[in-house]
């Protein structure tokens, strides 16, 4: 059963230095406030996998934080590129990062291979790009039946996966909904899964389009309304799109990412 924490203690005692941690959310329901957590925490040497790595883990990149990144596709979206993340790549600042890049396929068969408690998953794709040469994580097979070879995935089980919700109950059953990416499967995946969400209510009405994770597959929800600041929640915020046009002339230069850094993020202290 679920318990419902704090986020400073949820953080602490379910990331860990070294484990490999999936923060998902598509354009929506991305977890900023458990990442900025982690980074008041230090807690270090991550590997960080997401299919879209976009503002989120360029924070967690430029703080120093992540060894390796597993993902498809990184940017600002609907800004440009994403400069802690390539300073990283290019300039090993302020520490070498080690890519494992897929396509967002590719991303999403590896994590239902891992809810599934498969060893592999099995897609057409890869055909055509220099991906399957950049990574161990990509083979082929061929299929019994029709002898048509196909491209292989490894499954993905990240140590824990952290998302944002828009509501659970008291027995702590998630429900989220609206533009959704692949947080079931992480979650399912996940060794360990750690769920912040807008409120906790007595009861979960039916909802169009909701997804529930039963109480029994999340470790700990944390209230934390906003926390999926500066992306929304469907039906209780909307998204910042200032805040990604500002961070571009944060993010290209050392100095100012650090002064942000310690003002918005290690600076403040957190009660949820």
């Amino acid at each position: 059963m679920a318990e419902t924490r704090t986020l400073r203690d949820a953080v602490a005692e379910l990331v860990h230095d070294g484990d490999t941690v999936a923060l998902e959310g598509f354009t929506h329901l991305i977890p900023f406030a458990a990442a900025h957590e982690i980074i008041r925490q230090g807690i270090t040497d991550l590997t960080l996998a997401r299919m879209t790595p976009d503002v989120v883990y360029d924070q967690l990149i430029g703080a120093g934080l992540v060894k390796k990144l597993v993902f498809s596709w990184g940017g600002n979206p609907g800004v440009g590129s994403l400069h802690r993340f390539r300073d990283a790549v290019e300039n090993g600042w302020p520490r070498p990062l080690e890519l494992d890049e897929h396509s967002h396929a590719g991303m999403a068969n590896r994590y239902v291979a891992g809810a599934s408690k498969l060893p592999f998953a099995v897609l057409r794709g890869y055909r055509g790009s220099g991906l399957a040469t950049r990574t161990d994580t990509v083979s082929t097979v061929v299929c019994p039946f029709t002898g048509e070879e196909l491209a292989a995935v490894a499954a993905l089980n990240p140590d824990v996966t952290v998302i944002h919700a828009q509501r659970a109950d008291r027995d702590r059953n998630v429900q989220f909904w609206g533009v959704l990416g692949v947080q079931k499967e992480a979650a399912l995946a996940a060794r360990r899964v750690l769920v912040t969400v807008e409120e906790v209510v007595d009861e979960l009405p039916p909802t169009p389009g909701a997804v529930v994770l039963p109480g029994w597959t999340v470790d700990a929800v944390v209230p934390v309304p906003g926390g999926a600041h500066p992306s929304y929640a469907s039906g209780y915020s909307v998204r910042d799109n200032a805040f990604y046009r500002a961070w571009d002339p944060v993010a290209r230069d050392r100095e100012a990412f650090r002064a942000w850094l310690a003002e918005h993020v290690l600076s403040e202290g957190t009660a949820n």
